[in-house]
C-alpha cells in the first residue's frame, strides 16, 4: 500500500532525536530544538484536540500562524485524523489590512473552512476577516491544543486529498489547488533524492538545510518542511520577517549548522548583496552550502553573479547556485539544475526572442570570465537578453512547449509550457476550470527549451504586445532599477488596452521621487528594450500590490490604477495598530454568534 504522510511521521518516530528533527530560531537567533522522535507524540496529541472540538475527515482547518512548532503540530495533526490542513498567510503588511481581510475570506470561503487556528498574537487582527467568513466550528486559539490524550491516525488512502494549497494570484486571485498524499510525497521524494545526490560527493558533510521560507507557501512547505520529514538531515526555519529585517541571519544560519541545501527566490540573493554588511558575515563560513536553490520568480543573471562575486569571500562556491522552476499546481518541483554542475545562461537576440525565436549570440557559462561569443553586451540598446536555465525535468515528468493553437514547438521556440508528471493535480478544490487536458498542465508560464533544459521567459497574461513585438514585462521593469531614486524591485509594466489603441504604462516605486524621474525611467526604458512608456505612474513606497510570496500583482495594479484606487498603504503607528485591534475585536464579538462558539 502507498505510504501517507501519517506513515512517515510513525517511521520518523525512530529516527535519532539527536540527529534528526527542525530548529526553530527566534529573533535573537536562539534555537528550539523539535525531534522528530518527538513528532508523532505532539501531532498525535493536537489531533486528539481537534477531534473533541468537532473537526472530522474531509473537513478543512485553515491555518494562519507564523513559523513556529505550533504549525507542525496543527498541520499534521489535521491529517492524522483524516482532515484537510489550508495554511493561509499571516497579515504582514499592517498598512493593507482591509485588501487582507478580504482577500482570507475569500480563500476561507473557496475552501469551505470548518475552523481557523490562529495564535494569540495574530488573533487580534483577524475579526474583520470572521466577520466576513464565518467558519462553522469558529475561531480558534492553538493554545492548549496539546493538552489532552493522544490519539490513533485515521486510516487514510495516498490518493485521498492531503493539502490544500493556494496559487500565488500573479494574475488571478488565488485558485485553492487539491493536493493528495501520493503527490505531495512525490514531489518531495524527487526532492529528497537531489539532495542526497549533491551530498553523495562530499561525504564529510551532513545533509542538512536552512530556509526562511514561509510555512504557507509551496517551496518552504513542500520544498523544505517535507524532505527534512523524510529523513536527510535536520532542518532549521527562520521566520520570514526576521529574515526581511536582517538578511545576515539566513547566512550566519547556514554558517553556523552547516547547512548544505538552503533555497530561496532570486530576490533575496539580491537583498543579501545589498543590506548586508562585512561586519555581519564576521567568522562566517559557506563553503557547505552545495545547494542554493534559486527559484519561486524570474531570474536574474546580474543579481546570481553579484551574489557570486559578493559572499565568495566567505567560502561560497561558484558551483552551488541552483537554479529551479516549479508551481503549486505541480506541487512544487518540476525541474532542477543538476547539482554540482552551476547555473548557466545563454544571451539571445532580444527583437528575435520578441517573435517567439530563442537565437542564441552565444551560450555563456555563468562562471565563465571570458567575454561573450559574438560580440554579445548587455550594454543598452544592444539588442541582447539574457537568460537563466531552470535545468531539466525531475524523474517522472515532461515538458512540451506548444503554441496558442496547441501545436507542440521545437527546442528554441518560445511558447507555453506544458508539465506531465506525478505530483500535478488532477485540479483546484471545488472548481471545474483546472487548466488540465490528457494528463498535461497548462501552466500559464511561456518559455523555450534548449538542449532539454527549460529556460522561463515569463507569465503569458503579463506579456506586452506592443506595436506587434513581444516584450517581457520584466525586462522593462529590471531597466529601472538603476535609475536614483527607485525602489530595486519595484516596478510594474503592463499594456492598456483602449478605444484608441494600447499605451505602455510603468509604475514605480520612489523612495525619492524627484523632477526629472519619469524622464530618466523614459529613458532608461528605450535605451534598454527599444520601447518607450507612454505612461511613467510614481508611486510611493508599499503601493503596488502583490501576491502573499511578494510577486507583484501587474493586472491588479492596471485595475486600481484605473479605477483610481491604486492608493499607498496607510501610515503604521500605535494609533492605526490599536484602531485595527479594536475593529477586529468588534467584529470578532459580532460573529461569535452562530459561529460555532470558537475562542481566540
Amino acid at each position: 500500500m502507498n505510504p501517507t504522510l501519517p506513515d512517515v511521521i510513525e517511521r520518523a518516530a525512530a529516527s535519532d532525536p539527536a540527529r534528526f528533527g527542525y530548529r526553530f530560531l527566534d529573533r535573537h537567533e536562539n534555537p528550539t530544538w523539535v525531534p522528530l522522535a518527538d513528532l508523532r507524540q505532539r501531532v498525535a496529541t493536537t489531533a486528539s484536540a481537534l477531534h473533541d472540538q468537532g473537526i472530522r475527515a474531509g473537513d478543512r482547518v485553515a491555518i494562519v500562524l507564523p513559523t513556529c512548532p505550533e504549525f507542525l503540530d496543527l498541520f499534521f495533526a489535521a491529517q492524522w485524523i483524516g482532515a484537510i490542513p489550508v495554511a493561509l498567510y499571516p497579515p504582514v503588511r499592517l498598512g493593507r489590512l482591509e485588501e487582507y481581510h478580504a482577500r482570507a475570506a475569500s480563500m476561507l470561503r473557496a475552501v469551505g473552512a470548518a475552523a481557523l487556528y490562529t495564535d494569540s498574537r495574530i488573533g487580534r487582527v483577524l475579526g474583520e476577516t470572521i466577520v466576513q467568513y464565518r467558519p462553522r466550528l469558529g475561531f480558534r486559539d492553538v493554545k492548549g491544543l496539546r493538552s489532552g490524550s493522544p490519539c490513533d491516525a485515521m486510516p487514510s488512502a495516498a490518493d485521498e486529498i492531503a493539502m490544500i494549497q493556494f496559487s500565488s494570484g500573479t494574475t488571478t486571485d488565488p485558485k485553492p489547488v487539491a493536493l493528495t498524499h501520493a503527490q505531495m510525497l512525490a514531489n518531495a521524494e524527487r526532492i529528497t533524492a537531489s539532495v542526497f545526490a549533491a551530498s553523495r560527493p562530499f561525504e564529510e558533510l551532513v545533509p542538512s538545510g536552512v530556509s526562511w521560507l514561509p510555512l504557507y507557501h509551496d517551496m518552504g512547505l513542500v520544498g523544505c518542511l517535507l524532505p527534512a520529514l523524510l529523513g536527510p538531515g535536520p532542518l532549521t526555519l527562520i521566520p520570514p520577517e526576521l529574515f526581511l529585517a536582517r538578511p545576515s541571519v539566513w547566512l550566519r544560519a547556514i554558517s553556523r549548522y552547516r547547512a548544505t541545501t538552503s533555497p530561496a527566490p532570486n530576490f533575496a540573493y539580491s537583498l543579501c548583496v545589498d543590506r548586508i554588511r562585512d561586519d555581519e558575515m564576521d567568522g562566517c563560513d559557506l563553503s557547505c552550502w552545495r545547494l542554493a536553490m534559486n527559484g519561486a520568480e524570474p531570474l536574474s543573471a546580474r543579481t546570481i553573479r553579484r551574489f557570486e562575486e559578493r559572499f565568495a569571500r566567505w567560502g561560497f562556491r561558484n558551483d552551488a547556485m541552483m537554479p529551479v522552476y516549479g508551481l503549486s499546481e505541480a506541487t512544487l518541483a518540476v525541474t532542477f539544475t543538476r547539482p554540482g554542475t552551476g547555473w548557466k545562461s545563454l544571451r539571445l537576440d532580444a527583437r528575435l526572442l520578441g517573435r517567439g525565436i530563442a537565437r542564441p549570440l552565444g551560450a555563456r557559462d555563468s562562471n565563465a570570465t571570458k567575454e561573450p561569443a559574438c560580440g554579445a553586451t548587455d550594454e543598452p540598446g544592444s539588442g541582447v537578453s539574457e537568460w537563466v536555465s531552470c535545468g531539466a525535468p525531475l524523474p517522472g515528468f515532461a515538458l512540451e512547449i506548444r503554441s496558442d493553437g496547441g501545436e507542440v514547438l521545437g527546442e528554441r521556440r518560445v511558447g507555453r509550457i506544458h508539465v506531465r508528471g506525478p505530483s500535478v493535480m488532477k485540479g483546484y478544490y471545488g472548481r471545474s476550470d483546472a487548466p488540465i487536458c490528457a494528463g498535461w498542465l497548462d501552466t500559464g508560464d511561456l518559455g523555450f527549451l534548449d538542449g532539454g533544459e527549460l529556460y522561463v521567459t515569463g507569465r503569458a497574461k503579463d506579456m506586452l504586445v506592443l506595436r506587434g513585438q513581444n516584450h517581457a514585462p520584466q525586462d522593462l521593469e529590471r531597466a529601472v532599477d538603476a535609475v536614483s531614486g527607485v525602489r530595486t524591485g519595484c516596478a510594474a509594466a503592463v499594456a492598456d488596452l483602449h478605444a484608441d489603441g494600447e499605451t505602455l504604462v510603468l509604475f514605480v516605486e520612489a523612495r525619492e521621487p524627484h523632477e526629472e524621474l519619469e524622464a530618466e525611467c523614459r529613458e532608461a526604458v528605450l535605451a534598454a528594450c527599444g520601447v518607450a512608456p507612454d505612461d511613467v505612474v510614481v508611486l510611493a513606497p508599499g503601493t503596488l500590490p502583490r501576491t502573499s510570496s511578494g510577486k507583484i500583482r501587474r493586472s491588479e495594479t492596471l485595475r486600481l490604477w484605473k479605477e483610481g484606487s491604486l492608493d499607498p498603504p496607510d501610515a503604521v503607528g500605535l494609533r492605526t495598530i490599536a484602531s485595527a485591534m479594536l475593529r477586529s475585536a468588534a467584529g470578532y464579538l459580532r460573529s461569535r454568534a452562530g459561529a460555532g462558539g470558537g475562542s481566540a
